[in-house]
C-alpha cells in the first residue's frame, strides 16, 4: 500500500467523515452517479474495497442479497456499520487477499470508489489480477477522483494502471465527466475478454 495505515487513521482522528460524504454536494452527486451506473437492479454479493464510512454502502446494500465492505480504518468501519446495518464490514489493509462472499460465494459486483490512488502500482496490478481470477463474471465499477489526491499516484494514473493490469474490457460511462464533475466512472460487465 502506498499510503500508510497511520496516515489513513490520521484522516479519521477528527471524525468519521473526513471527506464530508454526508454533507458535500460533490460527494452526494458522486455517490448517486455510482448507484445509477450499476447495470443490474439486484446483486447476490457485492464487495466494496475501501468502503470508508459506509455512505456508498447505504445506497447500494439494499440492492444486494449480501454486501461486504472492507477498509483499513476501524473508525470508518464503525461508521459504516451504523450507516448500513444490513451490510457486513471487515477490516482489511491492502495488499491482502480479498474476502469471498457469504459461505465462500463469488461476488457478482466489485466496487472501487476513489480507492486506487491510495495504492502503489504493484498493489494495483495485484488487485486487478486477483479480482479477474476470482470473480471473472462480476461487474466491476471504478469511480475515480481526477483532482489532486496528495498521494504518489494521482487518480488518472492509478486508474490507468488498474485498467492495464485487468484482463477485463472496461468502458467509460457518462455521469462522471472529469472536467465538470471531478470524477469518472469505468465499468466492466460480464466475463473477461
Amino acid at each position: 500500500m502506498q499510503v500508510s495505515l497511520d496516515r489513513l487513521e490520521d484522516l479519521y482522528r477528527e471524525g468519521d467523515d473526513p471527506w464530508r460524504f454526508r454533507s458535500s454536494p460533490y460527494e452526494h452527486a458522486r455517490l448517486a452517479a455510482v448507484a445509477r451506473a450499476l447495470p443490474r437492479g439486484r446483486y447476490a454479493s457485492a464487495l466494496e474495497i475501501g468502503c470508508g464510512n459506509g455512505e456508498l454502502a447505504r445506497r447500494i446494500a439494499p440492492r444486494c442479497d449480501a454486501y461486504l465492505g472492507v477498509d483499513a480504518v476501524e473508525a470508518a468501519l464503525e461508521a459504516a456499520r451504523r450507516a448500513a446495518p444490513e451490510a457486513r464490514f471487515q477490516r482489511l489493509f491492502l495488499p491482502a487477499e480479498l474476502p469471498a462472499g457469504p459461505g465462500g460465494a463469488e461476488h457478482d459486483l466489485v466496487l472501487l470508489s476513489e480507492i486506487l490512488y491510495f495504492l502503489d502500482a504493484p498493489a494495483i496490478a495485484a488487485l486487478a489480477q486477483e479480482i479477474d481470477r476470482r470473480w471473472p463474471q462480476a461487474d466491476i465499477l471504478c469511480c475515480t477522483w481526477l483532482g489532486p489526491s496528495g498521494n504518489a499516484l494521482e487518480g488518472g494514473v492509478a486508474l490507468a494502471a488498474f485498467l492495464a493490469a485487468s484482463s477485463r474490457r472496461f468502458r467509460r460511462l457518462p455521469g462522471g465527466d472529469g472536467d465538470a464533475d471531478g470524477f469518472r466512472l469505468d465499468l466492466a460487465s460480464g466475463p473477461r475478454r
